[in-house]
């Protein structure tokens, strides 16, 4: 059993909204075709002026100042032609038809321009608050952190956002290097809030606490802090929990790694790739009532100079192309030849937005550390590469 919990699920109200949208915008040039065809049809005895001159306005409110000027010259050019095929030139309502079509469109081209301009500078102002939330809330990691170099990436799927529900966090500590990649159920200022609670207990107790499960506890403990404070919404309080992983590289050539239902981290060694799975499933932060077995285990791998591990969040693993198919992660990270842990995670991020035709459905998180092999600590318990050492707890 699994307990990796997708939150990259869509309710069906987003694709009946942009349908919507898109009928709307369609809208107004439909009917000048219609229009159009009545003119040029035995039925161009029905009066089509009054119908020409509102779709301007329709078209106003779906298709911006461009969209609204098309349709106003659509309208334009459909009137003349019927005035000009049906020789109703010199009638006073052809003339008054045309100066009204001509004063709609000034007025709703003008009010277009001004509401996306209103829109744009909003947007603007929403991205900058956005911006200065992420960095205190997820500040990108040190590129040099003790014997490591490190690297970060954080893509928000939700439109015009720059944060979202997925975390991490990568410090170097008097115990060794430690870091944090995690996905908080849902979306929306709700999830920002939990990953805000689990990386502030992270912070926090990353110092001071020697025992990683620990540190881990923490953080669960200020979901479950975040569940109660949630007692007044019923909703968010059944899906306030998050998956996390949390790693520490010390002294010597080994990983530590606690996973609490996430993603298995990747651990790059000579060119292949494995995957660093836990031996046993555990539940996510904040349902630990469905937990059964013991605590949460400490399991340690092999880290040697030249290995790369890379921490990521569902949102690539579960990133889908226009056929349905999964991003292929693992041939991606083997087929991915970068100096740095930064170039690394760059050309990684390419290929994903490649791969999705930049349709990303949920967020998207990844940490890269890497060993020097220069001047590289190599004390330290050994194992093959990927398979847990028998010391771990």
């Amino acid at each position: 059993m699994r307990w990796i919990f997708r939150t990259s699920a869509r309710s069906g109200g987003g694709d009946h909204d942009r349908g919507l949208l898109r009928l709307g915008q369609c809208l107004p040039f439909a009917v000048l075709f219609i229009g159009l065809g009545i003119e040029l049809s035995p039925l161009h005895t029905i009066y089509t002026g009054p119908l020409l001159t509102g779709m301007p306005a329709v078209a106003a409110l779906t298709v911006g100042p461009l969209g609204t000027l098309s349709a106003a010259v659509g309208a334009l050019a459909v009137s003349v032609i019927s005035a000009t095929l049906h020789h109703s030139w010199g009638d006073e309502q052809v003339y008054g038809n045309l100066l009204g079509l001509v004063v709609v469109a000034v007025a709703c081209v003008t009010i277009s321009n001004v509401m996306r301009t209103r829109r744009q500078q909003e947007l603007d102002r929403i991205r900058r608050v956005s911006k200065a939330a992420q960095d205190a809330l997820l500040r990108p990691v040190s590129p040099r952190l003790g014997p490591l170099r490190a690297a970060s990436i954080y893509l928000a799927a939700e439109s015009g956002a720059q944060i979202g529900g997925d975390l991490y966090e990568a410090v170097q500590t008097r115990f060794g290097v430690r870091m944090i990649v995690g996905d908080v159920r849902g979306k929306g200022l709700p999830a920002v809030r939990a990953a805000a609670a689990v990386l502030g207990a992270f912070r926090e107790t990353v110092h001071y606490e020697r025992d990683l499960a620990e540190v881990v506890n923490h953080c669960a403990a200020a979901m479950q802090r975040e569940r109660a404070a949630a007692d007044h919404d019923e909703e968010y309080r059944m899906e306030c929990f998050a998956s996390a992983l949390v790693g520490q590289v010390a002294n010597g050539s080994v990983v530590q790694l606690v996973n609490r239902g996430h993603p298995a981290p990747l651990m790059l060694h000579q060119g292949t790739v494995r995957a660093l799975g836990p031996r046993a499933p555990t539940p996510p932060l904040g349902l630990e009532d469905l937990m059964t077995g013991p605590p949460t285990p400490t399991e340690s791998y092999t880290f040697g100079p030249g290995d790369r591990l890379l921490l990521y969040t569902d949102g690539v693993a579960e990133a889908r192309n226009g056929s349905g198919d999964f991003f292929p992660l693992p041939e991606a990270m083997e087929s991915v030849h970068a100096a740095t842990p930064q170039q690394f995670l760059e050309e990684l991020h390419r290929r994903l937005i490649c791969h999705t035709a930049d349709s990303l459905v949920d967020d998207v998180a990844m940490i890269l550390i890497d060993r020097f092999s220069e001047g590289a600590d190599e004390r330290g318990p050994v194992a093959h590469p990927g398979r847990a050492l028998d010391h771990s707890r």
